[in-house]
């Protein structure tokens, strides 16, 4: 019985203490204000730029993850040119490198973790219907690609199986590629020419997302400006070597394929199937290094350990906003008592104690920190709505002439911020936290005054 009433005691006596405090701020309201304002911006600033941090992040990951968390690809490299010279043209000018038929049918065979390979030949070559005409990417693919790029169907089918069996002369192009060649027809039953011949097209994609580079190994790929057709058929109808003629220079290449996908079933085997994979390579590539080995799940937990950095980074800058705003508290609170000596005075001859008067003014700089870090969060929540107001607003600034986004413009048009959850108790905590610590130094200035000297004061 006792202790209930020493704790309502308690909690009376605190609420009287919150109610002088919020009385003694109301009267200076402009000066409250100004002071609550600069924690608002502070909590502001650690949340918005820790959902900046995590909406890139989360950017990065998704576009590995597009890569497929259980998938090892191998992509062939070409060599640099004081190589070229060397060792690597073989039979005269032609420079061959890369990936084999044979190092596809190696893997699939001997290596039982892996479920499902898919083997790519790619080049550009223009595309034309016509009188119109761009440059494509020409992929030679099996009918998993779609599958493995989550490439979505418009209009039609894509590769199938029989395609590949009869080299057949198909093709399904991507979004750009139909609007550019059929602005206003159906491209299903036409024939396009690629180089010198001709593909009847038998489907059309969606517009597909652009995937970013992945190191040094793996390009960015456009799918919207691609061209697909059966590998069996680019073999047969394009071959491994491509010829470049240029002004006053001729070169050749032989490439018998530019990427193999191979897919297991278990995060578990990733990474020792894609040691086998390396070694497996090497030994049929002894003469130059002339491919590399991509696992996104290595990639993946790189960027989960970049997104912690990142954040640890940028939540210390926005924190000195924060610090900032407790400096201003400390200013403010010190200029208060000072103004206040008086009644400190009278408090103290009343018979109040020193650590009453600890307290009420240490309560005073809670009620601004909290205040602005309630407010901070309500803004910090706001956060992706202004990020995309922004970006409205400065959308002819992130356009190039012509109406097209320079890449700094394309990765600012995509980035969508997310806000973290954890970051608004820590954000406001840490506003408390430098409210109490800022708070402290004037509270315990005014209890140490002398209550007569304070009563003397005019």
């Amino acid at each position: 019985m006792r202790s209930e009433v020493i704790a309502a005691m308690a909690i009376s006596r605190g609420l009287a203490i919150l109610r002088l405090a919020l009385k003694t701020l109301h009267l200076h309201k402009l000066r409250s204000g100004l002071t609550i304002l600069g924690v608002v911006f502070g909590v502001f600033s650690v949340i918005a730029m820790l959902a900046i941090g995590e909406g890139a992040s989360q950017q990065a990951q998704q576009q590995v993850l597009q890569l497929g968390a259980t998938n090892i690809i191998a992509v062939s490299v070409k060599p640099p040119q004081e190589v070229e010279a060397g060792s690597s043209r073989r039979g005269g000018f032609v420079l061959q490198y890369g990936l084999l038929r044979t190092d596809f049918d190696l893997l699939t065979s001997t290596i039982p973790t892996v479920q499902r390979a898919i083997p790519v030949r790619e080049t550009t070559q223009e595309v034309r219907y016509g009188r119109r005409a761009l440059n494509a990417r020409v992929v030679g693919c099996t009918e998993d690609y779609r599958e493995l790029n989550h490439l979505r169907l418009a209009r039609g089918r894509f590769v199938a199986t029989r395609d590949q069996h009869d080299a057949a002369n198909v093709a399904v192009v991507a979004h750009e590629v139909a609007t550019t060649l059929f602005p206003l027809e159906d491209p299903r039953g036409k024939a396009i020419q690629v180089g010198n011949r001709y593909y009847t097209i038998v489907g059309v994609t969606g517009h597909r997302t652009a995937s970013a580079a992945v190191g040094g190994s793996l390009s960015g790929q456009e799918f919207n400006k691609d061209v697909y057709i059966p590998l069996r058929t680019f073999q047969v109808r394009i071959g491994d070597q491509i010829f470049h003629q240029g002004t006053g220079s001729f070169s050749a290449e032989r490439l018998e394929l530019n990427q193999i996908t191979l897919q297991v079933a278990d995060r578990a085997a990733v990474l020792p199937t894609a040691q086998v994979v390396r070694e497996s390579l090497e030994q049929t590539h002894r003469h130059q290094r002339d491919f590399d080995v991509i696992v996104p799940l290595e990639l993946l937990k790189q960027a989960d350990q970049i997104r912690t950095i990142f954040n640890i980074v940028l939540g210390s800058i926005a924190a000195i906003s924060l610090v900032v705003g407790g400096i201003g508290i400390m200013n403010i609170m010190l200029a208060t008592v000072t103004e206040r000596t008086r009644e400190i005075g009278i408090r103290r001859a009343l018979g109040a104690r020193r650590r009453d008067i600890t307290r009420q003014f240490l309560t005073e700089t809670i009620v601004l920190a909290g205040t602005g870090g309630m407010v901070g969060i309500a803004l910090g929540l706001l956060t992706p709505t202004l990020f995309s107001a922004v970006r409205y607003l400065l959308r002819a600034a992130i356009l190039d002439e012509g109406g097209r986004r320079s890449e700094i413009g394309r990765i600012f048009a995509e980035m969508e911020p997310q806000v973290a959850l954890w970051s608004l108790p820590l954000a406001f905590g840490i506003a408390v936290g430098i409210g109490v610590v800022f708070g402290l130094y004037p509270a315990r200035a005014a209890a140490q005054m002398d209550p007569i000297e304070a009563l003397r004061h005019d």
